[in-house]
């Protein structure tokens, strides 16, 4: 059978061919899922990745555009055997067909397991899983932020678990926890949390505190299941909150790589509950009796505080007896200060009679009184040659009782002059005469 009735066929262009396969493999095979076994992927600069799927006969070219979930691009690891969903098309510049994979995942447990130990190795390597990295959860947080399915037992349990042993506030954000797209949305999740600033944020639905702890929860199941919460990206999220975070995945049994990297694992999303908060009774009581000991001990510290003080007290002097005793020595000392500087006084006193006598014994004073004079002229300049009292017109002649001024005018000076050469003269002549 042909798809031409007539028996001469039409002419086609090479280009009406291409597009004429294109369009029937497309609709022929619109969404169909293929495994095989990745090799020679090819991460182009635009984004899109380009691989091979391969049995032991066949090979088959494939693309995932740019764009997919982490889930697909972390699935096509060179030598992973996967699960392909998407559907055919051709390349009409090579004449080629291929697979337009929509997304893709590891097939079977054997392949998971063997992506699961490569990616925990990888990470491990790195220090995403050290210890020095834990942070400690609050004692007892005001507000727990939730990070699981919307519905279901998970959320319920945890609500329920949390108000049964202490209320506090619970802000969930609402996520897928399986399947395609959930690995987006819970790393997406972590990162709003931590967004939230210290001091809250206000919206138009009300106001969102900031959660001082983060609980990661979901139920059992496969490892299929709970592959999500192996992504690399989810890793690195809860890696890089700074609120403390415990992961609870599935049963006590089930392990995934999130699990490694949280601040403290819960077996359960119900045990997550339990870690997040205390007994609220049990705390109280706690409290009471740690308050009944502390009185207690404050009681019989007290009392032993008050006997030493008694004991203390009756060692001590009568504080009225030491008070006099004190006013007493200062009495004591007064006195003796009183007379030490009496004394002092008196000595001091004698002293200074001692030296004025002293003085006036030196004095030219007492010598004036016995008839000799003092004589300075009107500046006070002492007189004691004759020449001195020669050049003077005045002449202050001091007594014992006081000074008198003695004036002399060039005529008497001059008429003293004479007399004086006169009376030389005359003695001199007479002297001549005689001999």
């Amino acid at each position: 059978m042909t798809l031409f009735d007539s028996s001469e066929p039409p002419v086609f262009s090479v280009t009406d061919i291409s597009l004429t396969l294109k369009s029937s493999v497309e609709q022929l095979f619109s969404k169909i899922k293929v495994q095989g076994e990745v090799f020679g992927v090819k991460r182009a600069p635009s984004g899109h990745t380009y691989f091979s799927l391969k049995d032991a006969d066949s090979v088959l070219s494939a693309i995932a555009w740019r764009g997919r979930d982490a889930t697909t691009i972390n699935a096509l690891k060179e030598g992973l055997e996967v699960i392909c969903s998407g559907k055919l098309s051709t390349y009409p510049g090579r004449s080629t067909y291929q697979m337009i994979v929509e997304s893709a995942e590891p097939a079977g447990i054997g392949a998971l397991l063997k992506l699961l130990n490569e990616r925990r190795e990888k990470l491990q390597k790195e220090g995403l899983f050290d210890t020095a990295h834990k942070k400690p959860i609050p004692y007892l947080p005001d507000t727990i932020g939730v990070i699981t399915s919307p519905t279901g037992a998970v959320i319920q349990d945890i609500i329920h678990r949390i108000s049964d042993r202490f209320p506090r506030h619970i802000l969930l954000w609402p996520v897928l926890v399986q399947g395609e797209g959930a690995a987006e949305q819970i790393s997406a999740a972590i990162q709003g949390m931590n967004a939230i600033p210290a001091s809250g944020l206000n919206t138009p639905t009300g106001f969102i505190p900031r959660p001082d702890v983060l609980i990661v929860a979901r139920g059992g199941g496969s490892l299929e299941d709970l592959w999500c919460f192996n992504e690399e990206n989810v890793v690195r999220a809860a890696f890089d909150s700074t609120i403390p975070l415990i992961s609870a995945v599935g049963h006590e049994t089930d392990t995934t790589l999130i699990d490694y990297v949280s601040d403290l694992r819960a077996p359960t999303p119900t045990g997550a509950a339990e870690k997040a908060v205390p007994v609220k009774t049990e705390l109280i009581l706690q409290l009471d009796t740690l308050s009944t000991a502390l009185k207690t001990g404050l009681h019989y510290t007290l009392n032993d505080k008050e006997s030493l003080l008694k004991q203390f007290q009756a060692r001590l002097p009568n504080l009225s007896d030491v008070i006099d005793t004190f006013f007493q020595r200062v009495d004591d000392q007064s006195d003796r200060l009183n007379n030490a500087i009496r004394v002092f006084l008196n000595t001091l006193s004698d002293k200074m009679t001692y030296l004025s006598q002293l003085l006036d014994s030196y004095s030219y004073k007492s010598v004036l009184e016995r008839g000799f004079t003092l004589v300075t002229t009107p500046e006070g300049t002492l007189i004691t040659t004759k020449k001195q009292a020669s050049q003077c017109a005045r002449l202050n002649i001091g007594f014992w009782d006081g000074q008198q001024p003695v004036y002399l005018s060039p005529e008497q000076k001059t008429k003293k002059i004479n007399k004086k050469q006169s009376v030389i003269s005359e003695t001199q002549g007479d002297l001549f005469h005689e001999k």
